[in-house]
């Protein structure tokens, strides 16, 4: 993924909390384009405003860093001077994702909503003492969700939602060095293909109590030059606790499990072996409600991860403020 955005309903003693995950974890791995966190609400409209920061660094037997000496967290200036090198097993390597998303949420009717996410994505790369990143405009999203089941008992909440959505090439993908030498496909702002995407979600609350699972599958297409990402799949876990403080506040610690898998780069249709993702994550979240405000923020931390030639997931980091009306 990960972006947190909630809306409460209190009902005599309970807070009816409806979590909805849509999503790149998640409907994608983070460097192909996109965590859509996760999502609780009941039926309200909503525009947010998301951060999200992944980072890539370090070798088996070295040690693992999420900010890595000289990575910044926040969108750095573009800088293109680097030559393009490849990796040699310096521990000092990185790579960083970074996205600065405006995201929309509308209900057609009580059951179907649509979703628009608009990024802004910062690109960074440090390759055997040569750094350099890119920024522009990401690839849009576009995405509609059904809820097949809606089921608010005061104590007792369910929900199922289906949906399926398609991922624009609109982000610039022929970014290039003062040399003019085009970087790496996952360097780029855009992955150039026009993707697709279908996603489950189900939630079940106990009283303050409550956990929810999102599915999604992936399928990538082609760009012009005949490189593409293979198909990806994800699944996220979230375990939530509810906590009131007066009247118009509510906290929501989570617990948070994400698993992320993608056959990696492919070239006219083959797969090329790189930038294979196989990995576990976990972490915590914390998310503050005051009336029609969210404020969300995470981190998660690789777990497991299958052995690769690629620097390894270190983890990530959102932060996000959502209102809705």
């Amino acid at each position: 993924m990960n972006l947190l955005k909630i809306h409460y309903i209190v009902n005599r003693k309970w807070l009816t909390l409806l979590l909805v995950l849509v999503g790149s974890q998640a409907f994608a791995c983070d460097i192909c384009g996109c965590f859509m966190g996760i999502t609780p609400y009941y039926n309200r409209n909503s525009i947010s405003l998301l951060y999200r920061y992944r980072s890539f660094s370090g070798y088996e037997g070295q040690a693992h860093s999420l900010f890595p000496n000289g990575g910044k967290f926040f969108i750095p200036a573009r800088s293109q001077n680097s030559p393009i090198t490849n990796h040699a097993g310096n521990p000092d390597d990185y790579e960083l994702y970074r996205s600065l998303e405006i995201r929309g949420k509308y209900f057609i009717n009580s059951r179907l909503e649509i979703n628009a996410i608009l990024p802004y994505v910062a690109n960074s790369e440090r390759y055997n003492g040569y750094t350099s990143s890119i920024s522009g405009l990401g690839d849009v999203n576009l995405y509609a969700g059904y809820h097949v089941v809606q089921k608010l008992e005061d104590n007792f909440k369910q929900q199922l939602i289906a949906g399926a959505g398609i991922k624009l090439p609109t982000g610039k993908n022929d970014f290039k060095n003062n040399e003019g030498i085009r970087y790496s496909s996952l360097m780029q702002g855009g992955t150039g293909s026009t993707d697709a995407f279908v996603y489950l979600n189900y939630m079940v609350g106990l009283g303050k109590f409550g956990a929810s699972l999102n599915t999604s599958y992936k399928v990538n297409g082609k760009n012009s030059r005949d490189e593409g990402i293979a198909n990806s799949t994800t699944s996220f876990l979230n375990i939530f606790y509810v906590q009131s403080i007066g009247k118009d506040v509510q906290l929501m610690p989570s617990a948070q499990f994400f698993y992320e898998y993608s056959g990696g780069e492919k070239y006219k249709g083959q797969k090329t072996g790189e930038h294979v993702m196989n990995n576990l994550m976990g972490g915590a979240g914390i998310d503050v409600f005051y009336k029609n405000i969210a404020l969300n923020a995470g981190i998660q931390k690789n777990i497991w991860e299958a052995k690769t030639d690629h620097p390894m997931s270190a983890g990530r980091v959102y932060l996000g403020v959502t209102y809705n009306f």
